[in-house]
């Protein structure tokens, strides 16, 4: 092959991955915390949140729709995960700031290996962290919410649809524009 046609299929395929690259930022992208004019994130139908049933530290349940007609901050977690520790501390001063206006959930997801309600309940008491904490002991909230990556957190407006998602540690101006995007 001579070193024109090596040129000209090298410029092809950096234009075919750059291509696929844009067009795979652009997916991903519309998952993000910009809500349009109507409320759905990036022009997207609007989703409706799911139900489940969680347990609190008690060992009482709790189901999702318990909390319909009150914006809520859906938050999943666990304590071995690095980037949810990291960003629990922003996550509770807001809490602290909103608690009264926003219901925050936070769901501690148990698989009982890695794991446990105690594990979980101890790092929160450790902590010191205020906000309401519910262990998904059945992974029911996992199933429901399609969670394959912690942390993820979902605003939820108070007629129960998902307006925008968060896939990864959340950042202070995030975690704001999503606050601002359900009250």
């Amino acid at each position: 092959m001579s070193n024109t046609i090596k040129i000209v299929v090298a410029v092809a395929a950096f234009v075919l991955f750059i291509t696929a690259a844009v067009f795979a930022y652009n997916h991903l992208n519309q998952r993000g915390v910009v809500p349009d004019d109507n409320g759905s994130s990036q022009g997207e139908e609007r989703l409706k949140a799911l139900d489940f049933t969680v347990f609190d530290a008690d060992g009482r349940s709790v189901k999702f729709s318990e909390h319909l007609g009150e914006p809520v901050v859906l938050n999943f977690w666990a304590s071995w995960c690095y980037p949810c520790r990291s960003e629990m501390p922003l996550l509770d001063e807001i809490h602290r700031e909103y608690g009264a206006a926003i219901n925050f959930m936070m769901v501690d997801l148990v698989d009982g290996r890695r794991e446990t309600v105690e594990k979980g309940a101890a790092y929160i008491r450790k902590e010191g962290f205020t906000f309401p904490v519910y262990f998904d002991i059945d992974q029911e909230a996992a199933v429901n919410y399609a969670v394959g990556s912690i942390p993820m957190t979902l605003f939820i407006d108070r007629e129960g649809f998902i307006v925008a998602r968060v896939i990864g540690a959340i950042d202070a101006t995030t975690l704001q524009q999503g606050i601002d995007a359900i009250r």
